[in-house]
């Protein structure tokens, strides 16, 4: 196997190349590990993993650093270093691999980023960064457990800025302390919610034909839920006379979310008439074939929501875009932030003050306003 040194050229071929070690991850028993022949030379992922799942981190979330640190593993055989002898410079290496590793099955280097200016066939900064909180977590679980133990993330000085936003301003007031970032983060665009269009929005609801995919584009679309959490709601959690949802959320926050008169009859209408008999208490089942009353899974709404893409020709009609356009929906109409925070379920308020500026009929009336105060002058 061929491995690329400190500024080689073989480093954007690593990551195509280190997928011989077999190392890959598994879940068991609702678990993720790392498993293949060289899995036992990294007991501390599955350890930090199973410690992740035990704080209620998102089984999403401890799936991706799962899938992170598997990148940083893969990379660590390659170059015949064990997981214990990650220094500074080696993760500064890694990092750098990361930059200039090129993804299989994108297109080629001549082709950019429109947002961002990147070739389309390298890690996103998102990715990087993320990796890099991974494996920062990683490092932070072995020091509690041995505090004698090296940390290869940089702490103190050198991560003590912040980002844009956060020194100051409006919402400066609702941080309860300053957030570190590692000088190692690289800098990602701040991109505003993709919100669809009315006409794209009614288009896209109009294409499901059955009450349960009425029901979940409705819960999103005028609810505002994550599909996670469409996904998680129970028959109990429903109370359509009352018209309320008990919503388990990121974190495993709860909260109560005003349910959509038009969607509650939908629902009604799935329950009494469409809801095949099952043994799960989840709201919504999958309706035929061998898995017949079984939760409906994220995988099966991907499904769902992909055939319809295609059916109407709505590029952007995927399930988190419904709940962007609800909180676009929100900011519109000049909903107190506080209300949209509570509405939305997020942890912070200044997630919730993106939609503020995603307001294009309230930025556009005022810019009108403007303009005609300088031309009466």
């Amino acid at each position: 196997m061929a491995v690329a040194g400190r500024g080689g050229a073989q480093l954007v071929h690593l990551f195509a190349v280190i997928t011989e070690s077999g190392l890959r991850l598994e879940q068991r028993d609702g678990a993720w590990a790392l498993a293949g022949p060289d899995a036992d030379r990294f007991g501390l992922v599955d350890e930090y993993l199973a410690y992740l799942a035990d704080r209620n981190y998102s089984p999403n979330t401890v799936r991706a650093y799962g899938y992170d640190l598997l990148a940083l593993c893969r990379w660590l055989i390659a170059q015949e270093q064990p997981l214990t002898a990650v220094t500074t410079e080696v993760l500064l290496r890694f990092l750098r691999a990361c930059r200039e590793a090129t993804i299989p099955g994108r297109a080629g280097p001549n082709v950019v980023r429109v947002s961002s200016g990147r070739r389309a066939d390298q890690y996103a900064a998102t990715t990087i960064n993320r990796r890099l909180a991974a494996i920062s977590g990683l490092f932070t679980f072995v020091a509690m457990r041995d505090p004698d133990a090296g940390n290869p993330v940089p702490k103190g000085r050198e991560a003590r800025w912040r980002t844009s936003g956060e020194r100051s301003g409006m919402l400066a007031h609702t941080m309860r302390r300053p957030k570190n970032r590692s000088s190692l983060r690289l800098r990602e665009p701040r991109r505003l919610p993709m919100a669809l269009s009315q006409a794209d929005a009614a288009e896209l609801l109009s294409s499901f034909r059955t009450w349960r995919d009425r029901a979940i584009a409705g819960l999103m679309l005028y609810c505002g839920l994550r599909s996670a959490e469409v996904l998680g709601l129970g028959v109990v959690d429903v109370d359509i006379g009352g018209r309320w949802l008990k919503v388990l959320g990121k974190g495993q926050r709860e909260r109560r979310v005003p349910l959509d008169a038009d969607v509650a009859s939908v629902i009604q209408v799935y329950l009494l008439a469409e809801r095949p008999e099952s043994a799960s208490d989840r709201l919504f089942v999958v309706a035929k074939g061998p898995h017949r009353g079984q939760p409906l899974t994220a995988a099966g709404l991907r499904t769902i929501f992909r055939y319809h893409r295609g059916l109407t020709g709505i590029v952007g009609g995927h399930p988190h875009a419904l709940r962007h356009t609800f909180g676009t929906a929100l900011a519109e109409a000049g909903v107190d932030l506080a209300v949209m925070q509570a509405l939305l379920g997020h942890a912070h308020v200044d997630t919730t003050a993106r939609y503020i500026h995603l307001a294009p009929a309230h930025v556009k009336a005022e810019f009108d306003a403007a303009r005609d105060r300088i031309r009466a002058k």
